[in-house]
């Protein structure tokens, strides 16, 4: 009996503050009582992301916190798809056959549960042929299914920006022309293997006339414009992981 009074005192000391901590983990809205989004056992582990790239997926000259695959996992994050930290496999100057040789030499595992690409824009700066970059980027997408456990739906690739609207760019000629007809062939080869596409070469136009969207006087982008590119880029990975 004693010991049952004393359970039933606790409880009445508990209950107050157990109403208190959850109304102050809840969002209100209006007269709406909106549960936090909570992560699953699997979910706070994180799902595991590998952005495959050039200086535009590596983000050269930001933050790592404002990479565009950042900033997409922030945005799912608030969708309740959790990622652990992004992995890359990237850096400025990479060509298609530069990436290809880090991934061999990385031997990344073959599990990753979202796989993105985005290369192609040194093939063209330094003049490589079209049908080489043709061979090569299918192998790096053939790749990339490979390192998504074989699931080309978990694969997404990005079109190359547009670097001829910068500064650096405007004294090169047909800098426009040349990246649309690098794209034209990662689109096609994209889309015969029934891969997701995301085109964010137009939206990489349209930073001429934003300002604080270009980084200085070289052909890269400020965090602001990658946030651009991951807003569509995290829609897409919500059907991807569905």
């Amino acid at each position: 009996m004693k010991r049952t009074l004393r359970y039933y005192f606790l409880l009445l000391f508990l209950t107050p503050l157990v109403y208190t901590g959850c109304v102050k983990n809840n969002l209100s809205v209006g007269k709406i009582i909106v549960p936090p989004v909570i992560p699953s056992v699997a979910d706070t582990l994180g799902k595991s992301y590998l952005a495959l790239g050039d200086s535009y997926t590596i983000g050269e000259g930001v933050s790592a916190s404002e990479r565009y695959p950042a900033q997409a996992a922030v945005l799912l994050r608030q969708k309740g798809i959790f990622f652990g930290s992004v992995e890359y496999i990237a850096q400025t100057g990479w060509t298609t056959s530069n990436l290809a040789g880090a991934i061999a030499s990385k031997n990344p595992a073959n599990n990753y549960d979202l796989v993105t690409l985005m290369i192609g824009v040194n093939d063209q700066y330094q003049k490589n042929d079209t049908t080489g970059y043709r061979a090569n980027f299918t192998n790096l997408l053939e790749t990339s299914i490979r390192l998504a456990a074989s699931k080309r739906s978990r694969v997404i690739v990005l079109s190359i920006p547009d670097y001829g609207i910068t500064s650096f760019g405007a004294g090169l000629p047909n800098i426009g022309i040349q990246i649309d007809a690098f794209n034209a062939i990662n689109k096609s080869v994209t889309m015969a293997y029934d891969v997701a596409y995301l085109d964010i070469t137009q939206i990489s136009r349209m930073a001429a006339n934003l300002p604080g969207y270009i980084l200085g006087s070289g052909p890269h982008f400020t965090g602001a414009e990658y946030g651009l590119w991951a807003a569509p880029l995290a829609d897409l990975i919500v059907k991807a992981l569905k």
